[in-house]
């Protein structure tokens, strides 16, 4: 999630750099509805403690509104396509998703 969320602060401020200028959130969808909970609220445990780092650059990106996080189920993840090999169907379905995915509707 670490890294997805520094990929968008970076393509953000270089699509800035170039004068195009994006006021919304950034929408992640993500299949760990653990780590999105971690992230969200900071529950640190024994089992978390050496990922803080990485959870407190995601929370300040979701409290400052420059990123939102939504959850989705790995069988429903559209990039499986770019990714994996799935089977005709999946794909099928896949597909679909993507072309009801507007990237500039509002979180």
């Amino acid at each position: 999630m670490v890294a997805t969320t520094s990929e968008l602060v970076w393509l953000k401020a270089f699509l800035a750099s170039l004068g195009i200028f994006h006021h919304t959130a950034m929408r992640m969808f993500y299949d760990s509805q653990v780590a999105i909970r971690i992230a969200k609220n900071l529950i640190f445990h024994k089992r978390t403690k050496r990922i803080g780092i990485d959870c407190h650059f995601v929370h300040e990106k979701l409290e400052s509104g420059d990123l939102t996080v939504s959850y989705l189920s790995n069988k429903q993840q559209p990039t499986d396509i770019l990714t994996k090999a799935v089977g005709k169907k999946q794909f099928l379905y896949l597909r679909s998703k993507l072309d009801m995915i507007d990237p500039f509707a509002p979180p």
